[in-house]
C-alpha cells in the first residue's frame, strides 16, 4: 500500500476556499499534488450528484470547501452545503463506503496554510484507508 497515492477532488468556493488555494500557491506553501481543484461559485451550489460522480469516476476522496459560517457571499450557501454533506454521508454508509472519504471544511480566503494542511490530512487519512472500493469494483456505484 506504500505506492498508493490517493486522488482528491476539491470543490472550492470562488470567494474563500479557492482564493485560499491560490494563497497557498503564491506563498509557496507545499502540499501534496494529489488534489484536483474545481472552482465553484459557492459550496452550496455543488449538486450531490457531482460528489457521487467524482467518487464513481475514480476519486478516493472529495473535499467540499467553503466560506466560514456567517461569511458566505450567498448568505447561507455554506449551511446548505453542510446539510447536503450530512445526507451524503448517510448515503455513503449505505453504499458501503467510508464517510470519511467526504470532507467538508470552512477555509477563508487568507487561510492558504489551512488549505494545505487539509490536503495533507486527507492524503494521510486516505493512504491509511487505501483505494476507494469503487476503484476495485469497476462497476461504480451501481456495481456495489
Amino acid at each position: 500500500m506504500t505506492d498508493f497515492e490517493p486522488l482528491i477532488i476539491a470543490f472550492a468556493c470562488n470567494w474563500c476556499s479557492y482564493a485560499a488555494s491560490d494563497v497557498a500557491g503564491t506563498s509557496r506553501t507545499c502540499y501534496p499534488a494529489n488534489v484536483r481543484i474545481i472552482r465553484v461559485m459557492c459550496s452550496g451550489m455543488v449538486e450531490p450528484t457531482y460528489i457521487l460522480k467524482a467518487l464513481d469516476g475514480g476519486a478516493d476522496g472529495v473535499l467540499l470547501a467553503g466560506c466560514r459560517p456567517g461569511d458566505c457571499h450567498y448568505i447561507s450557501g455554506n449551511l446548505k452545503a453542510e446539510r447536503m454533506v450530512e445526507g451524503l454521508r448517510v448515503l455513503l454508509r449505505r453504499l458501503g463506503l467510508e464517510e470519511e472519504r467526504l470532507r467538508l471544511r470552512w477555509i477563508s480566503a487568507g487561510e492558504g496554510g489551512l488549505f494545505a494542511k487539509t490536503i495533507e490530512e486527507m492524503v494521510a487519512q486516505l493512504k491509511e484507508k487505501g483505494p476507494s472500493r469503487l476503484k476495485k469494483s469497476k462497476g461504480g456505484i451501481s456495481g456495489i
